[in-house]
């Protein structure tokens, strides 16, 4: 029973997240049309869904561990764990994409 749980689960969690950057912030970001505030915009916002997504994932983790369903249990926290590579990356970007072009850290330029 744990295991046709945490498969279903796990795949609309995934299919959610992939959505979400299709049609939540791509759509967003073309439909901008270059205005780099509202792409900024579209991207924290899909940034927050992301943490808010990661959030209910580890409390849906923490209680497939207290029911001791553990393939569920293991199927969240691996969702977990790829939002977590997946913010982490955004977050990356996020900040290539705003910094001075050949800035040193410590320069008083930056």
């Amino acid at each position: 029973m744990d295991l046709a749980l945490a498969i279903p689960l796990f795949l609309l969690e995934i299919v959610w997240v992939v959505l979400d950057a299709v049609y939540g912030r791509g759509l967003e970001v073309w439909a901008a049309q270059g205005e780099q505030a509202r792409i900024d915009a579209a991207d924290l916002a899909f940034m927050d869904r992301l943490q808010v997504l990661q959030i209910v994932v580890v409390v849906l983790a923490v209680l497939a561990a207290v029911f001791r369903a553990r393939w569920t249990a293991i199927a969240h926290l691996l969702v977990a764990l790829l939002l977590g590579g997946a913010l982490a990356g955004e977050h990356r970007d996020g900040e290539k994409s705003h910094s001075a072009p050949g800035c040193v850290r410590y320069s008083a330029n930056c």
